[in-house]
């Protein structure tokens, strides 16, 4: 007969970006509130990769990276990533930035083995989970170092952004314990699925 296996909580790390510095600034205490306080602060990047984005954000965008304390049960993912979205979206109906969308966040869960992002967007690497989102695991840990899939985008794959996500995985190990239920954050509440964004 076989059991279940053991579930370990995850590390959530966020990445956000935007053409504004100081929106960046601003969010931090947001993410705060919303999960907890932030364990291991990344970098603040120039995000050059790629000009998918400039359509509706702009050039000359900043990427900054966070890790936080409480940890979650995998299975929040989609909730997080749907959280994010609503923080987005006030902003963006804020109107206080001239352009379409001022800022970015891309939540995701670290593991011993893994890092892994939220989507709202299918790719034949990615595994949907509910409310509108989907997940792929963006990099791999392997000889104690994390490794770029096909797919991964650039910027995850910069020394510095590897460096951080080290970090991140150093401060996760000494701290996780699935007996340690009071660094366990809540279940956040699932709501009406999310359009594409």
């Amino acid at each position: 007969m076989q059991t279940l296996g053991r579930i370990e909580p995850v590390m959530l790390v966020i990445a956000g970006f935007s053409k504004h510095r100081e929106l960046l600034d601003a969010i931090e205490p947001r993410l705060i509130q919303a999960f907890g306080t932030v364990a291991v602060s990344g970098p603040t990047i120039e995000f050059r990769q790629t000009d998918y984005y400039a359509p509706t954000m702009g050039t000359d965008l900043l990427k900054r990276y966070w890790a936080f304390h409480s940890l979650h049960e995998p299975d929040q993912l989609a909730a997080i990533k749907r959280k994010t979205i609503e923080m987005e979206r006030e902003i963006q109906q804020s109107r206080q930035f001239d352009i379409e969308r001022p800022l970015n966040l891309d939540p995701g869960f670290l593991t011993l083995g893994k890092f892994m992002l939220a989507t709202t967007k299918d790719q034949a690497h990615r595994i949907y989970l509910h409310g509108g989102i989907f997940a792929e695991v963006t990099l791999r840990y392997h000889d104690r170092q994390f490794e770029p899939r096909p797919w991964t985008y650039a910027d995850w794959q910069l020394p510095q952004v590897l460096r951080f996500l080290q970090e991140a995985r150093r401060y996760y190990c000494q701290h996780k314990s699935v007996s340690d239920v009071e660094k366990v954050m809540p279940p956040l509440l699932v709501r009406q699925p999310i359009a594409n964004s």
